[in-house]
């Protein structure tokens, strides 16, 4: 119970300090949508804890959808812009690529069984609706927060710093052994390592995005810029603290069940996994970036 109150707290206190410099930042209030993002967010938590159906099974999809309403509308209080005003096409397109861009990410636990899924729906059709509302939730929510966290200012230009293209070639390279290395051997060893799968995505893509002239984090170190980089690591912080909270009650959820730290937990997650949530962030932009080249989508990044 310490533990589950720990998180509360942690949650809490991270939830406060956006809420906080969104009050300092905001050049309007907050549109109407946010305000039915926040409706949404309290009535799905009654009913989803009196067990009131569909709510129950569905919350956590519909606590996420509520989120990106509260985060845009919140982006667009600040900015004056966001994706869902200004370019509501490229948003359904990134809720669209989030669902395969996350199978990824299932297809290695597949193998090496780190999560499992309870309580999902018994009826195949709402299974499925459930797997990929939550999926097509991910990716946005990411991008949301990371906009709304870039929009409080706190990110200055900076000294540029740029690697050689043979530094380069050496970080896609570790990066595909990070992602083939786990696979590769047997499960009982590979399920220590789904650390590398969380990284290595970043490594090996991101130098592509970079030679192929797409947005990219070495890009913008070439160009004297870590707004973008600090933005998504601290939008993985943000998220992660509110993917296991709401998780923790939900009816359909997720139980961690890696070989490792089941002794400590904040909700479901092992203490040690919550500092993998950065790193995936700036995995979502990269892995974004590379489909949606590969695709010629035009994106907001």
């Amino acid at each position: 119970m310490a533990m589950i109150e720990l998180g509360v707290g942690l949650t809490g206190a991270v939830v406060g300090v956006i809420a906080a410099e969104f009050g300092r930042a905001r050049r309007r209030g907050l549109p109407a949508y946010g305000w039915a993002g926040l409706g949404l967010v309290v009535v799905a938590e009654v009913m989803m804890f009196r067990g009131i159906e569909p709510v129950a099974h569905f919350f956590t999809p519909i606590a996420w959808t509520a989120y990106i309403l509260i985060a845009d509308a919140a982006v667009l209080a600040i900015r004056g812009r966001s994706r869902l005003a200004n370019a509501p096409g490229r948003f359904a397109g990134l809720a669209f690529l989030s669902i395969p861009l996350w199978l990824t990410f299932e297809i290695y636990n597949l193998r090496l069984q780190n999560w499992a899924y309870v309580g999902v729906p018994k009826g195949y059709a709402e299974a499925l609706v459930g797997y990929a509302w939550s999926f097509a939730t991910i990716w946005p929510a990411i991008f949301e927060t990371a906009d709304l966290i870039e929009a409080f200012g706190w990110f200055r230009k900076s000294r540029p710093i740029e690697l050689s293209l043979r530094a380069e070639r050496i970080l896609a390279g570790a990066g595909a052994v990070m992602l083939v290395l786990p696979v590769a051997l047997p499960r009982r060893i590979g399920a220590y390592l789904f650390a590398l799968v969380w990284l290595g995505f970043v490594l090996l893509l991101d130098p592509v995005n970079r030679w192929k002239g797409w947005p990219s984090i070495l890009g913008d170190f070439r160009a004297g810029r870590r707004g973008r980089l600090w933005a998504l690591l601290l939008s993985g912080w943000v998220c992660g603290w509110l993917w296991e909270f709401w998780n923790y009650w939900a009816t359909a959820k997720w139980h961690y069940i890696f070989p490792m730290f089941q002794q400590w937990k904040i909700f479901e997650m092992p203490v040690p996994g919550f500092f993998g949530f950065p790193p995936f962030a700036v995995e979502c932009f990269t892995m974004y970036v590379f489909a949606a080249g590969v695709l010629k989508w035009r994106t907001e990044e």
